[in-house]
């Protein structure tokens, strides 16, 4: 006999700052298109190729953080679609998988830049670069400010009828917010090696500096991506990392007396939302809500089916 869980719930699995993690984004791309049209702007009127280049660059970052507020946008406006089989929390990872493609592709562009001008140097404007520099880590700074992930804020419920979260912290770590967040840190990155290298060349000649810092700057923003790559990657192969206990969690609330799990699979579907189907055999006749209630404790799980068999030889 074969009885599988109970139909007819939610599957809204955002991240629990969703919303406000969208409006500090669009915020964010916000002051950086007004830097990038002042600076152009300014590099149009004054003839200043250094502030210009400045404005056009911002602007790859800011269309890149503009991959992310549309996620959150589509995300959200979606979030009751049926034809979403398990919501729309994972489009965050694919947003944030984009995202990481976009900053690789930076990197090179940035590591290929700088090895041209450190086998041709270009006369360089030190007092206007650093300057150029210095407001551009300001504007970084406070955007990174604002796309920072507030580990004190948590989401005390859930979408779904069938399952509760008796308190549990639910925040879960957010790829789309974490993309934004290192396309700004990395910018901030690139200002502070230039006004290193600037610095120092302005001070003592070594104007090869400033493409070496360029170098190393594309080589860490390209371990970044890297990593952001295989973050949301992994999520959206539904794969296990190694370490996670999620599984093993599930088999000690299930595995009690004669029950055995005979098929498990447990996957990601949004920040802080797991989903599980369990097939458990054993050799009581029992409703699925009976093995849903051990569960219960399990807050990262918000999405579970349960299928029971009777096997008298369990």
């Amino acid at each position: 006999m074969s009885v599988s869980s109970d139909a007819g719930h939610s599957h809204v699995f955002l991240g629990s700052d969703h919303q406000r993690n969208e409006r500090r984004i669009w915020l964010v791309i916000a002051l950086t298109a007004v830097m990038m049209v002042v600076e152009i702007g300014a590099g149009s009127v004054y003839g200043s190729m250094a502030l210009m280049a400045d404005g056009w660059h911002m602007s790859t970052h800011a269309s890149a953080m503009l991959i992310s507020a549309l996620a959150y946008l589509y995300a959200r406006r979606h979030v009751h679609n049926a034809r979403f089989t398990f919501g729309t929390g994972k489009l965050g990872d694919l947003a944030g998988f984009a995202s990481a493609i976009v900053l690789a592709v930076i990197a090179l562009l940035m590591g290929w830049e700088s090895l041209l001008r450190l086998f041709n140097p270009v006369a360089i404007n030190f007092r206007e670069a650093i300057a150029i520099a210095a407001v551009g880590l300001v504007v970084n700074i406070v955007s990174a400010w604002l796309l920072r992930e507030d580990h004190d804020h948590h989401h005390h419920g859930h979408s779904h009828d069938h399952h509760h979260d008796h308190g549990h912290a639910h925040g879960g770590k957010d790829n789309n917010l974490r993309s934004a967040y290192v396309h700004v840190i990395a910018d901030a990155m690139t200002s502070v090696l230039a006004i290193i290298a600037l610095s120092l060349g302005s001070r003592f000649g070594w104007t090869f500096l400033d493409p070496l810092m360029g170098i190393v700057g594309g080589l860490v923003i390209l371990q970044w991506s890297w990593s952001l790559l295989r973050a949301s990657g992994a999520i959206l192969l539904d794969f296990i990392p190694p370490g996670e206990d999620l599984p093993d969690e599930i088999r000690e609330a299930i595995e009690t007396g004669e029950d055995r799990i005979t098929d498990l699979h447990v996957w990601q579907v949004g920040p802080g939302h797991h989903a599980a189907i369990v097939a458990v055999a054993t050799p009581v006749s029992r409703d699925p809500a009976f093995y849903k209630a051990r569960l219960a404790d399990i807050h990262e799980l918000s999405h579970v089916t349960v299928e029971v068999t009777v096997d008298k030889a369990a």
